[in-house]
């Protein structure tokens, strides 16, 4: 097979689809290129189905590679494991379009795997990666009802960029990923949606840049059908260039005959019918497992015939989303009785938990989770080891779906794929809103317990997030709220519904989530299982949801209007101090000896970075006090007086005097001949130790702040009868250190000694001899 390319412009971006060169074993393999970023897709589907399958197996797998951005893996084996959180969500981004676009009856295992082969860390891999699923597809004889095209924009000063980079991202209040497919007319329809503010979207705003309301989202929408349309005819140039492809028979499965359902429905109809509206979850699933008891009996098929036993529920449940979805298009009535705009009674508490630092419980109907809120150090950020630009974050949000939240047993084994996307999300939609490092220089961890689900717990943790941050005291920009739509399409008339059940987002067509403040949007997630979904149905979804979101914000006001005046009392209490770059040498200490002693002696943690920014954290204000204090003594010292007398303490000693500490980062120098009161001292050690206290007097200051000292009046470092430099005691001993040397001397025949003589009297004789200035020595010994 010929290598085959196909290349196309996308806004000023160019992107390539190659096939035919690498992985030609799987049933399709495409290369999609954008600048240096490259990234490998294959699909490949069994030949066989799994016995008894009644579901489609399919599998997504994305393998981030840190050889595609030059790095070995940090981790202790040195090669890539666990797929990262990156890497799930382009998983779960990439699936949610494919899925849907397969035969009914198409059953087969098939496995979707990207590969990143090279990373510009220019150009994201995710969306590329999306468009060369959908062509390995398309180039394969696979079973397939795409292309799909996908396209990123970003929202920067009101425009629309495609594809933007990472550093237009920088500058852009929202991005959005938009999928979609050409219909039997031609026209792109939306498949999916995945947007977000980005983290200063919301401050961009405020400081006058367009909001990404639903006016400016709908417009961003209409602008990537038409890219998408482009990588979509990019695909089909592709397809047709590879040629003609060898066949294979993927026989589909048909859930039931036609008879089969006519005969269920005839049963199944009037007693589904005749349930009307139950409100509480398990009464409602009580009867209608009921009822499908009833209807199986009715039907009177042997407990033998396992295929048509299977069949027949099949076609139960399929009757009964018939007339669940007729009843709400015809009489605006929904299974819980609820009109089609009505939100569930919300139930709200903050507080809750004496040791948490924030926390909060939402409940909206039979939807119920408990968030907390928990403050650390910025050292307690997450370290990430991937392939994409950023290596931290210091916002986390994670989000436990356990079993029993639906009534239901099972295993619990770490977060799965829907854990890790759910927690994504609420993170997305709060991530705008919390304050800059700058002013509030705290790491966060927000937990989301599901206790209760039926329907949109993602959202329930998006507002119960806000909820306890603002228990917890962290000053953030605005509360956001979430709510999430569903959409019934019923012979060309389209029904949105508010606050959808668990079972109206199975038996429905769209599950639409949006989040946000009262003035924009902060989230957005949209999947749909119809091929048409014009774009003022999204329109009248978006309009829709603001209201109820409006709705929630109120009765969030009404638990807590806004952020408590003050941190929790057991939170970690954190400022960050500047100090001048050539300080920060002085508060770490020698091998870290200063700021250990700092943390062990105020009970502080102290973090500092290279800009001279120094966060303090302690459990209480006194500790904090302390070591802001002292931490400023040392950035920041005070000022010595001429003339003043300090007590101070040596703390380091030098051939030509001893330094010592008159006040906080403040040293002076006591030069060596200042020690002996007129006497000579040969070694500074002779008087001086390191840790003595001396009173000494601040004799200079130069005008570069270098401070010279004397001893103060009184204090002598040398005995009276200490003989001086100049006395007989003083040349006896000298005198008696030479004899001691002379034998050496002659050893050495003289050399070294008149060697030494002669370049002293040369010294002596001549006129333009060099004079060791006091400064110079000081300059020294620093």
């Amino acid at each position: 097979m010929a290598e085959t390319t196909v290349r196309g412009r996308i806004g000023d971006k160019e992107l390539v689809f190659s096939t035919g060169k690498l992985a030609l074993l799987a049933d399709g393999a495409v290369v999609a290129s954008i600048g240096d970023t490259d990234v490998l897709v294959t699909a490949t589907s069994s030949r066989k189905m799994r016995e008894g399958a009644d579901f489609f197996p399919l599998t997504v797998d994305v393998e981030e590679r840190m050889y595609a951005v030059g790095r070995i893996p940090g981790s202790f084996f040195r090669r890539e494991g666990r797929a990262t959180e990156k890497a799930t969500l382009t998983a779960r981004l990439i699936d949610r379009p494919l899925r849907p676009s397969f035969p009914d009856g198409f059953l087969y295992e098939t496995h979707v795997v990207a590969t990143i082969l090279s990373a510009d860390l220019v150009n994201d891999y995710d969306v590329p990666a999306l468009n060369a699923a959908s062509a390995a597809l398309t180039v394969s004889p696979i079973p397939f009802l795409g292309p799909l095209g996908a396209v990123k924009l970003s929202l920067s000063n009101g425009e629309w960029i495609p594809f933007p980079t990472f550093e237009e991202l920088e500058d852009s209040v929202f991005q959005l990923v938009v999928a979609g497919k050409r219909n039997a007319a031609g026209e792109v329809d939306i498949a999916m949606v995945e947007a977000g503010a980005t983290e200063h979207g919301h401050r961009m705003v405020d400081g006058g840049q367009p909001a990404s309301d639903e006016e400016t989202i709908t417009r961003g929408l209409e602008e990537a059908k038409g890219y998408i349309g482009q990588i979509i005819d990019m695909q089909v140039e592709l397809r047709a260039q590879v040629g003609d492809l060898k066949a294979v028979e993927f026989p589909l499965v048909e859930d039931y005959s036609p008879e089969l359902y006519d005969r269920v429905a005839g049963i199944a109809q009037p007693k589904f019918e005749g349930l009307g509206t139950i409100i509480d979850k398990h009464e409602r699933q009580d009867a209608e497992a009921t009822a499908a008891d009833e209807i199986l009996a009715a039907l009177e098929i042997s407990d033998d015939d396992e295929d048509t036993l299977r069949a027949a529920k099949k076609a139960i449940r399929a009757v009964h989303k018939k007339v669940m979805r007729s009843r709400v298009v015809a009489e605006s009535v929904r299974m819980d009785g609820r009109g089609l705009t009505d939100v569930r009674s919300i139930d709200i508490e903050v507080g809750l938990l004496g040791q948490a630092h924030g926390s909060a419980m939402f409940k909206r109907g039979e939807t119920q989770v408990l968030n907390t809120t928990t403050l650390g150090m910025l050292r307690m950020e997450q370290m990430l080891d991937t392939i994409d630009l950023e290596e931290s974050k210091r916002y986390m949000h994670h989000y436990n779906f356990p079993p029993f939240s639906t009534g239901e047993t099972g295993f619990m084994r770490g977060p799965k794929r829907r854990e890790i996307g759910h927690g994504a999300l609420a993170e997305k939609a709060l991530l705008p809103v919390i304050p800059p490092v700058e002013d509030f220089p705290y790491a966060y961890r927000l937990v989301s317990e599901v206790l209760m689900s039926n329907g949109s717990s993602s959202m329930a943790s998006v507002c119960g997030s806000s909820l306890s941050l603002m228990d917890a005291g962290v000053p953030i920009e605005a509360p956001v709220a979430g709510i999430a739509m569903g959409l019934i399409e019923q012979d060309g008339r389209y029904v949105t519904l508010t606050d959808i059940l668990g079972a109206e987002d199975h038996l429905g067509d769209m599950d639409f989530k949006v989040a946000g403040t009262r003035d924009m949007i902060t989230a957005l997630q949209l999947d749909t299982k119809i091929e048409s979904l014009p774009a003022e149905v999204l329109v009248q979804a978006m309009a829709q949801a603001r209201e109820a979101r409006h709705h929630i914000l109120d009765k969030m006001a009404e638990a807590l209007p806004g952020p408590r005046e003050e941190l929790a009392e057991n939170a970690p209490k954190i400022e960050a101090i500047e100090i001048p770059k050539d300080k920060i040498g002085e508060v770490i200490g020698p091998k870290g000896k200063t700021i250990r002693e700092l943390e062990e002696e105020t009970g502080a943690t102290i973090e500092i970075d290279d800009e001279g920014i120094v966060r303090v954290g302690a459990a209480d204000t006194a500790s904090m006090e302390l070591a802001r204090e002292r931490i400023l003594a040392i950035g920041f010292p005070p000022e010595a007086n001429v003339g003043e007398t300090y007590e101070g303490e040596v703390v380091n000693i030098t051939k030509f005097g001893a330094f010592v500490n008159i006040l906080p980062g403040r040293d002076g120098l006591l030069h060596i001949s200042k020690m002996g009161g007129g006497k000579r001292i040969e070694k500074v050690e002779d008087v001086l130790a390191l840790g003595d206290k001396v009173s000494v007097l601040v004799r200079e200051i130069d005008d570069r702040g270098k401070v010279s000292l004397d001893l103060a009046e009184g204090v002598q470092l040398v005995d009276d009868d200490t003989p001086s430099s100049g006395d007989g005691g003083r040349s006896e001993r000298r005198e008696g250190d030479r004899g001691r040397d002379r034998g050496r001397d002659r050893d050495r025949r003289g050399r070294g000694r008149d060697r030494d003589r002669g370049r002293d009297d040369r010294r002596e004789s001549t006129p333009n001899r060099t004079v060791v200035s006091f400064e110079d020595e000081f300059e020294k010994g620093l």
